[in-house]
């Protein structure tokens, strides 16, 4: 019997070893990058400065081309849909913005109500990729001043004359 060591294989499984060492190292780089990814876009949406109308342009975290929210009222005769596009105009404390919106933001949005708008400030109009109508019992609660400007702006609306 010949115990003779065989350098080539020994130097080939030392390889092998070093490579199945690396596989493990890889996956969880890859997953927590991926992990980084996903808590980044997360932190992102949930740092949206919330703004009125009036403050788009004017007031720190409301200006540039970062993400916000915005209130504000639909106006009336200003709402416009073609293409798979809805255009309208919004209006807070006599101060208006023109949002697009891709899509029909359907449910129960129609002029002269308060709505939020997300999206950024683009070429001068608001780029809006999601809208919020309803007004829950806790939002009035947290936003009780917000919620009776929009009030007595909505209640103008509809009794605008045409």
């Amino acid at each position: 019997m010949d115990l003779t060591p065989r350098p080539i294989a020994d130097a080939e499984s030392r390889a092998q070893r070093q490579r199945r060492r690396w596989v493990p190292i890889v996956i969880v780089a890859l997953a927590l990058a991926a992990g980084g990814v996903v808590v980044t876009q997360f932190l992102t949406s949930a740092i949206d400065y919330y703004c009125n109308v009036d403050e788009v342009g004017v007031r720190d975290g409301c200006v540039g081309q970062r993400r916000i929210r915005v209130q504000g009222i639909v106006l009336e005769n200003s709402l416009q849909q073609a293409d798979g596009v809805t255009e309208f105009m919004m209006s807070f404390n006599n101060k208006t913005l023109q949002v697009r919106y891709q899509g029909d933001p359907g449910g129960v949005f129609q002029e002269c109500i308060p709505v939020v708008a997300h999206g950024r400030v683009v070429d001068g109009i608001f780029d809006s990729d999601r809208i919020e109508v309803k007004h829950t019992n806790q939002y009035v609660e947290k936003n009780k001043s917000r919620f009776d400007e929009a009030t007595k702006e909505t209640a103008a609306c509809s009794q605008s004359p045409e």
